[in-house]
């Protein structure tokens, strides 16, 4: 387990990116007719996001009336009265603000998906598949709009087309998609292929043991097959229709402080080059076991900029430290790091915004290291760009049948370390397979130590040490969002003054070489 993660006060594992993120996550495409709201709507928007996100209606309702007498033809406003209405039961009054919605935004996701499901229940099912086919055109990244397409048409029985939208949904949404599984099998079963859809079941039964209704569909397909007699009425045999699994199906309202899950939506990628996944996972674990074996020891200047958050989602003024900054590493048995990290300040004692340090950014990379990358499941999206450099696109995930020795969190130093499992995605370069970016969420939410929302984006730039002839890629840039016994935190780092301890010399970030050539492979 990389050790010294935790100090003896409250630390985290955590880190950051160049996101940015603001309250026009209302309307996920803003339009010319869209209406700017003031600071003091904006305040009163984000009151009452967070209420309805916490399904807390009553709470939302004053905040809601404020901003719709400032702009009531603000797309993002009547979006959240739409969710409003729909959480004290009023379809009718939702339907009609998710419409206003798209009046003045055409490409309102979030409006046309809650509209298609609103209609579903009505069994208004032509207009439900229209308004899910919009979304779905508006944002094809969306595994949610494949999955709520996927339920429209198996509705209508159209069962291949059904099929189809819910594998592009799992394409897309990884394991966040798995409850789209159930839906997929009673499409398979409907159009004739009951026995593969059991297999579907069952696998997925094993993955979510807890799923009591998909247990009771299993049921249903493995029950003898009653013969069809004249006379009989046919449609008694086939299979029922779709369940609603709207709860896990749903667009989540998006938060005015969080980005999106790395899991919402697959970034863009080239739509025909084919990736090769184990050569992109090997080349880069070999530049990660070069880094390991070119460092034992670098300092740099770091800056950190802190925002508290309220339980509103608002940020309070913000908090600037600039730190000496070390960090060793060293391999002390395989898949085992020593990462040492330490802070210091010549002008005062090391101080840390709400008591929380930071750590555990230069271990987010070692995911790649040869002896770690098979503790992951991992899967090469596709041919991607990031800051105009041509990248493979892979997202990973923690495997939980392999030892999770990525990070953990402890509260002061003799306490229980708690791991925690990451799932996420990197962007590696194509031509040298460095590591470029690197974003990170929370498999799962940790109850025990109330931890809720860690994301994590950190973005490398080459660093070279001339004299030792050494380019090695280093945290440019991080960004984090933590949720962690009722504390939110925003932090944003920023590195610089690189210095290779084994040699005096401060470097600067570069800019990358585009035109690198091909690296001979380093020998283990």
């Amino acid at each position: 387990m990389i050790s010294r993660i935790m100090k003896d006060i409250a630390l985290l594992a955590l880190f950051f990116s160049t996101v940015s993120f603001s309250s026009t996550v209302f309307a996920q495409r803003p339009t010319s007719n869209q209406i700017l709201l003031t600071p003091k709507i904006q305040k009163e928007l984000g009151k009452a996001l967070e209420a309805l996100r916490m399904a807390k209606p009553e709470q939302a309702l004053s905040h809601l009336e404020a901003a719709y007498r400032a702009a009531p033809n603000h797309p993002g406003v009547n979006y959240l009265f739409g969710v409003y209405f729909q959480q004290i039961m009023d379809r009718n009054r939702a339907i009609s603000h998710w419409t206003r919605t798209l009046e003045f935004d055409p490409k309102h996701v979030s409006a046309l998906l809650s509209l298609s499901e609103a209609l579903m229940y009505e069994n208004r099912l032509p207009e439900a598949e229209m308004y899910a086919t919009r979304a779905v055109e508006a944002d094809p990244s969306l595994w949610r709009g494949h999955a709520i397409l996927a339920e429209v048409l198996l509705k209508e029985h159209f069962t291949e087309n059904a099929i189809e939208e819910a594998d592009h949904a799992l394409q897309l949404g990884h394991e966040q998609a798995a409850i789209v599984q159930p839906l997929r099998a009673l499409a398979m079963a409907e159009s004739g292929e009951k026995e593969l859809a059991a297999r579907v079941l069952i696998e997925y039964i094993q993955g979510h043991p807890k799923d009591t209704a998909a247990r009771k569909q299993l049921e249903r397909f493995q029950a003898p097959e009653v013969p069809v007699t004249a006379g009989s009425d046919a449609s008694a045999n086939r299979v029922k229709p779709a369940q609603r699994i709207e709860p896990a199906i749903a667009l989540p309202l998006p938060s005015n402080w969080l980005p999106p899950d790395v899991d919402e939506r697959v970034p863009p990628v080239e739509p025909k080059t084919v990736c090769s996944q184990e050569k992109v996972v090997q080349k880069a674990g070999e530049r990660i076991e070069e880094f390991v074996t070119n460092v034992d020891r670098f300092t740099a200047t770091e800056f950190l900029e802190h925002e508290s958050i309220s339980k509103w989602g608002i940020a309070k003024l913000p908090e600037t430290r600039r730190f000496d900054y070390a960090v060793s590493i060293k391999e002390y048995r395989p898949g085992y790091f020593d990462v040492m990290e330490y802070r210091g300040n010549k002008y005062s004692p090391v101080e840390f915004p709400a008591g929380v340090e930071t750590l555990g950014l230069p271990a987010l990379s070692l995911i790649f290291h040869p002896t770690n990358a098979g503790h992951f499941s991992m899967n090469c999206e596709g041919l991607s760009q990031w800051n105009g450099i041509p990248t493979w696109q892979v997202h990973f995930r923690q495997r939980p049948d392999e030892p999770n020795t990525t990070r953990g969190y402890r509260i002061g130093e003799n306490g229980v370390s708690h791991p925690v499992a990451l799932r996420g995605r990197a962007w590696i370069a194509a031509d040298s397979y460095q590591i470029v970016r690197l974003e990170t969420d929370l498999v799962a939410t940790l109850p025990e130590i109330r931890l809720l929302t860690d994301h994590v984006v950190v973005e490398y730039a080459p660093v070279r040490f001339k004299h030792q002839n050494v380019e090695m890629w280093l945290p440019q840039s991080a960004e984090l969002y933590s949720d962690w016994e009722g504390k939110r935190i925003h932090r944003r780092l920023s590195f610089n003054n690189y210095i290779l301890c084994s040699v005096d010399e401060k470097q600067s970030i570069s800019e990358p070489n585009r035109k690198r050539k091909n690296e001979q492979r380093t020998e283990r």
